[in-house]
């Protein structure tokens, strides 16, 4: 394990020359993001047409229900990423946290898709409401604090890459995975407007879930435990005081750079994840079995990222190997649309169509996990340079506010989505057979533009981020001698 320390602390433990692949907590760090996978599958691509089709929740409000949910995230994971930071106990900065969420997430996620009493009409837009803002507690309860272990657990500007590599893997087979059997077995094979095959899928997720913290608290608990204990701790009494110290961290204009990244990105997201099902059903015409054989294919594409990621890394800096993943992958996106609407894609709902759009798809997502695990690399160097001004460490507090950012703003992509199902006319279409061209058309031209011109915004934004390898260094280093100064 790299070394490890906390500004004010005791001194960093030594680092060991054992290979990363050959320490456990290397796996079980990465393998926590099996949890926000499947939550995050659930909420991005499944639970509106669920709400809208099984529970015949209108897509206006199911949409406004997931994003208020969204909302809530948001400003939790900001107060509970600050609180994680400065939470002193035996058992860790993070791990008290992580505990609560094996309470909490497991149970409310299988509480929302087999719901525990009967709901209809304006009921069960208050049953989806309730219960997306537990599962989102409980998520937050989870990720935040287990994200912000990555800066104590390695402080190395390349290594850190690996790291965040192996999760971001884990998150996408997790999600993916359960995604792809629920496809061919569950609601794919017994459809998407039936409420068994989300039943199932429900007890399917949670176990995971249940799983997958579990086994990442247990096996991180040694080593948070031996982390040195944060300088003060948080306190509710001075609440006023821990939000000037929020501001005061977050004014870090490296950090602003991903920041309004994650805002800009957060609308064009939205949007993207809450039509896909919508999408690859109606506009592209694929069963089931057909979404989840793109699925089997789309496993691929963590695997190459794992490998390639850091690789990219090292060669260009993160900013760069970032930057040019997501560029190409926003080059890619448009591409099936338009070929379908101008008469050059194969017929709709064939195999080679289906084919095709799986090329597409597995390309768009090992540059999607590229460029997510060198922002959140990227993400993990502002840690230090924040130290530097503020002499405090603030992980949970930094990778909090990034994803308050997208989730925050996100939250109007889904309301957007939900109102283009409701004004393209999507409410009263239940097979591929009932669409048109006109439709399709009216779908692509209400959300690809917009989708696009967020996309180019938010590289450049990222653009302006400004800490490469040796601006890294120089801030270890210094920090090493004012440690050395004060020990």
């Amino acid at each position: 394990m790299a070394e490890i320390s906390l500004s004010g602390a005791s001194k960093p433990l030594p680092e060991t020359q054992v290979p990363l692949e050959r320490q456990s907590v290397f796996w079980f760090y990465g393998s926590a993001s099996i949890a926000y996978g499947v939550k995050d599958n659930a909420f991005s691509y499944l639970l509106l047409i669920f709400a809208n089709q099984v529970l015949g929740v209108p897509g206006y409000l199911a949409s406004l229900a997931l994003a208020i949910a969204m909302l809530w995230d948001a400003v939790s994971d900001l107060l509970l990423g600050h609180w994680s930071d400065k939470t002193s106990s035996r058992l860790g900065r993070r791990h008290p946290f992580m505990y609560a969420a094996l309470l909490v997430l497991p149970a409310s996620f299988y509480a929302l898709f087999n719901p525990l009493v009967d709901v209809s009409g304006e009921s069960a837009f208050w049953y989806i409401l309730v219960l997306a803002l537990v599962i989102r507690t409980g998520t937050t309860l989870f990720e935040v604090p287990s994200t912000a272990l990555l800066p104590d657990l390695e402080r190395d500007y390349d290594r850190r890459n690996k790291w965040l590599a192996l999760r971001h893997g884990f998150g996408w087979y997790g999600g993916n995975g359960i995604h792809t059997v629920n496809f061919f077995f569950w609601v794919g094979a017994y459809g998407v407007g039936v409420p068994t095959g989300y039943g199932i899928y429900g007890v399917a997720g949670a176990l995971l879930i249940a799983a997958a913290i579990a086994a990442s608290a247990l096996g991180t608990q040694r080593v948070a435990a031996a982390l040195p204990r944060p300088v003060e701790r948080f306190r509710f009494r001075s609440f006023p005081r821990e939000l000037r110290q929020i501001v005061e961290s977050l004014r870090n204009r490296h950090f602003g750079a991903l920041f309004f990244y994650g805002v800009t990105m957060g609308v064009a997201g939205g949007l993207g994840t809450a039509l896909y099902l919508y999408n690859t059903t109606f506009f592209f015409g694929f069963t089931g079995p057909m979404i989840a054989t793109t699925g089997v294919f789309v496993l691929i594409a963590p695997l190459c990222a794992y490998a390639l990621g850091p690789r990219l890394g090292v060669r260009f800096g993160k900013p760069r190997a970032a930057i040019t993943a997501l560029a190409f992958r926003l080059t890619l996106y448009p591409i099936p649309f338009v070929l379908v609407l101008t008469g050059f894609w194969p017929d709709i709902g064939s195999w080679t169509s289906l084919g095709i759009y799986t090329v597409f798809i597995v390309l768009e997502v090992l540059c999607a996990i590229i460029g997510g695990v060198m922002l959140d690399s990227m993400m993990a160097d502002v840690v230090e340079d924040s130290e530097l001004s503020t002499s405090r460490r603030s992980e949970g507090l930094f990778f909090a506010a990034r994803g308050f950012a997208y989730k925050a703003i996100s939250a109007g992509g889904i309301i957007g989505a939900g109102t283009i199902v409701s004004l393209v006319g999507l409410d009263d279409i239940h097979s591929a057979a009932e669409m048109t061209n006109e439709i399709r058309l009216r779908i692509a031209l209400a959300f690809l533009p917009l989708y696009l011109a967020l996309g180019a915004l938010a590289l450049w934004i990222v653009s302006r981020y400004g800490i490469d390898r040796d601006a890294h260094r120089n801030n270890l280093d210094r920090l090493n001698e004012r440690q050395a100064s004060v020990g």
